[in-house]
């Protein structure tokens, strides 16, 4: 009999517990988001507080980014060492814009620091070329990474993000944001609102700025961030950030349109604050003004 009371007590505690640990969480079920691709996990944590369709293999864009600061970093190269601008970084791909001319010499770490803060594609290219090995080895490097940290469903093809054919997961990006935050200058350069930079040999000082416009705002405690964009991964945006006293995880993949990541973002923090669902602003119509015309 003792035996048996103590069987049904144990079972009780196992159907109790889950519904104690999860009275203080937040109900997923009042977060409403537009992204396609959605995670929201805790720093240490095993288990989503929030997922939405975390599993389906997507292009990255320039998430891609953060993968090769960290195999560049782990190359432990010269920070110092300059690094020029070439033929082969030109985005013969999309033809997307850059402020960084052909010639312009850099430090490896000012290059790093654009490639997080300003998305500058040839920074990043120039940084996997001068790779030991070149582009190449550290197209491996970073695939090589990614099998490390237990990203098996992801997979890398350039150091830029431009190809669509770098993909990866909700979740497995949360491995990447994670391992990508036990790197300093990650952290510092991908939060950094903005630097005016001297690019030689033009002489010229250009401002660059983060592709991020929470961290300029300066409203959230961001630890660790990348935005992305291409046509084929749409609007995307990874985080590590403090929300409600927590550390967390946020990745917003395939948003639609140029403001969904950031009002996505801001959804999941005013629900982890308060628990509820954070309304979107009603579209404000405007009155009609009659004018009235003079004719002479």
């Amino acid at each position: 009999m003792n035996r048996l009371l103590h069987s049904v007590f144990a079972a009780l505690l196992c159907v109790q517990l889950p519904a104690i640990a999860s009275a203080d969480a937040p109900d997923p079920a009042k977060l409403k988001l537009h992204s396609a691709n959605v995670i929201v996990m805790g720093a240490g944590d095993d288990k989503p507080m929030y997922s939405k369709n975390a599993e389906a293999v997507t292009p990255i864009a320039s998430i891609t980014k953060l993968m090769t600061a960290m195999v560049v970093l782990d190359a432990k190269q010269s920070p110092s060492e300059l690094l020029t601008v070439d033929i082969p970084d030109l985005d013969m791909l999309k033809g997307s814009h850059s402020r960084l001319r052909l010639g312009v010499e850099l430090p490896r770490s000012e290059m790093l620091r654009l490639a997080l803060m300003s998305s500058e594609n040839r920074a990043a290219s120039a940084l996997c070329r001068y790779y030991p090995g070149g582009t190449d080895a550290c197209v491996l490097a970073m695939n090589a990474k990614a099998t490390k940290l237990g990203m098996s469903h992801s997979h890398f093809t350039d150091p830029t993000g431009l190809s669509s054919d770098n993909m990866s997961t909700a979740r497995d990006l949360v491995k990447m944001v994670r391992a990508a935050s036990e790197y300093p200058l990650i952290r510092e350069f991908s939060t950094t609102p903005g630097a005016l930079v001297d690019v030689p040999p033009t002489g010229r000082s250009v401002e660059f700025h983060n592709t991020n416009s929470l961290v300029r705002a300066g409203s959230w405690d961001i630890q660790l961030q990348k935005t992305g964009f291409i046509r084929e991964a749409g609007r995307c945006l990874v985080m590590m950030a403090n929300v409600a006293s927590k550390p967390v995880v946020i990745v917003l993949l395939d948003s639609f349109g140029k403001l969904t990541r950031i009002g996505d973002a801001n959804r999941i923090r005013h629900w982890m604050e308060t628990g509820e669902a954070l309304q979107d602003p009603k579209p404000v119509r405007k009155k009609k003004v009659l004018v009235k015309h003079r004719y002479r």
